[in-house]
């Protein structure tokens, strides 16, 4: 039940959605006797949309999710082993063309390439089900186990946790699989605007692991004075931002995460 209503909150969530349907009942209300406050409520939505759309306002709101935790160092120790948490996966295209298919988050999976040949005795374990109410396709962690096996990784390093369909069960199911040992180092790997509440969900869960951020979506502080060239890109990026926030609220709220904004 948990899962279908934050999936529903977060749709109602994002800026998009909320500015469109607004437009869409200021259009609607024209042709009733409310025809001023109709033709009010649509402006207020077009210039709200393009203000979200087109203004830094996106890159300030994932800023400080994407500053919360540094790049990983070394310290000279390798890992023991990796949590790579699914999202980066287009399940529904990949299902439908037999192939496998990245999306904007593609270097939660390219990065693992890297690290798997720099620690070669590190263990994998992928944490991905189907997160989606809608749509379903191929399940992640069939396909991250394809591109993993691609990338030369061999089958008896990788784990996978099929079924995870949201970042506390990512953090549950992980830790079970994985049955990290104490004084084990285990490296977490999710975008960085999303590592805040992974890191506060892997804690909650018993499972200590360090930051590896990677897919970050600003160049840092600069950002926050640069617009955007069109409303699509921005629009995704403060739906991105928005859906984070909200979700952060959410655990919080729920319990799942100790603070709202778990840091280092």
């Amino acid at each position: 039940m948990f899962f279908v209503l934050a999936k529903i909150l977060s749709f109602f969530a994002l800026p998009s959605n909320i500015l469109i349907t607004l437009g869409l009942i200021g259009v609607a209300l024209t042709a009733t006797r409310f025809v001023r406050a109709g033709v009010r409520l649509a402006a207020a939505s077009m210039v709200l949309l393009a203000l979200f759309g087109l203004s830094p306002l996106g890159n300030a709101l994932i800023l400080p999710l994407e500053q919360r935790f540094p790049q990983w160092q070394d310290g000279g120790r390798p890992p023991d082993g990796i949590v790579v948490l699914g999202g980066a996966l287009d399940a529904v295209v990949s299902g439908a063309r037999g192939e496998i298919a990245l999306n904007e988050a593609a270097e939660r999976m390219t990065d693992v390439a890297g690290l798997a040949r720099r620690y070669p005795e590190a263990r994998i374990v992928f944490s991905g089900g189907s997160g989606q109410l809608v749509f379903q396709g191929e399940n992640e962690s069939v396909l991250a186990l394809r591109l993993f096996e691609s990338f030369g990784i061999a089958r008896s390093r990788i784990a996978v946790d099929d079924r995870s369909r949201d970042t506390v069960e990512n953090a549950r199911f992980s830790k079970a699989i994985a049955a990290p040992k104490p004084g084990e180092r285990w490296l977490l790997i999710t975008s960085a605007y999303h590592m805040p509440r992974s890191i506060g969900c892997f804690r909650a869960a018993g499972f200590p692991v360090e930051a590896y951020p990677v897919d970050w979506r600003t160049r840092g502080v600069s950002d926050l004075a640069r617009p955007f060239t069109n409303l699509g890109d921005g629009l995704r990026r403060t739906d991105t931002a928005m859906r984070e926030w909200v979700g952060l609220m959410i655990y919080r709220v729920s319990g799942y995460i100790p603070e709202l904004l778990p840091g280092p």
